[in-house]
């Protein structure tokens, strides 16, 4: 993706995100796309553009992270006709899961999945709303490969580059793009 272009065109979108200073932690700048969901022009714009960076052929599900990934996800795997997993938090998914810890920009977590949910060898598209440190598509993306998949591509609404997510998930062979770039964090 062309950085600079790509930016241009997603100006609009940029603009329909709200920014929310000192949350969920002083200094934290939350960017916070539920202005976009609220905005239904702007988020079919924002999910075409996000399905038109994929390539149908080249994956067979699509995993979004709890819990806005979910709305992308469920978007994109419509629009694709390709099933959808859900990576969660603890205690959310019934039966046998599988999980992996994580830490993100203010805190620690957990993502499971349920056990079976991909055959090895599935190619596994990931998705979220944000990325910023990484942590969590990181996770994400452990979680799936240790299970079998292949993950080699990552979509997002919203970049925060400076906390260098985007780049961490580049360095693991994952091609990571998103609509929007924000400065900060």
């Amino acid at each position: 993706m062309d950085d600079v272009n790509e930016l241009a065109r997603n100006e609009d979108l940029a603009e329909l995100i709200r920014t929310i200073p000192n949350y969920p932690t002083a200094g934290i700048l939350f960017r916070d796309v539920s202005t976009l969901l609220l905005d239904g022009s702007g988020f079919r714009a924002a999910m075409d553009r996000m399905i038109a960076t994929v390539d149908p052929v080249e994956i067979d599900l699509i995993a979004g992270i709890e819990a806005r990934g979910f709305i992308v996800a469920s978007a994109m795997s419509y629009a694709l006709a390709k099933g959808k997993i859900m990576l969660r938090k603890p205690g959310k998914l019934p039966g046998e899961v599988v999980g992996r810890d994580y830490t993100l920009e203010y805190g620690t977590d957990r993502i499971e999945m349920h056990v079976g949910a991909v055959s090895p060898g599935q190619r596994v598209l990931i998705v979220d709303d944000l990325i910023a440190t990484g942590g969590t598509a990181q996770a994400g993306v452990a979680l799936l490969r240790g299970q079998g998949a292949i993950v080699m591509q990552a979509r997002f609404l919203v970049d925060l580059p400076d906390l260098g997510g985007a780049a961490r998930l580049r360095a693991q062979g994952v091609q990571t793009e998103a609509l929007c770039s924000f400065p900060g964090h």
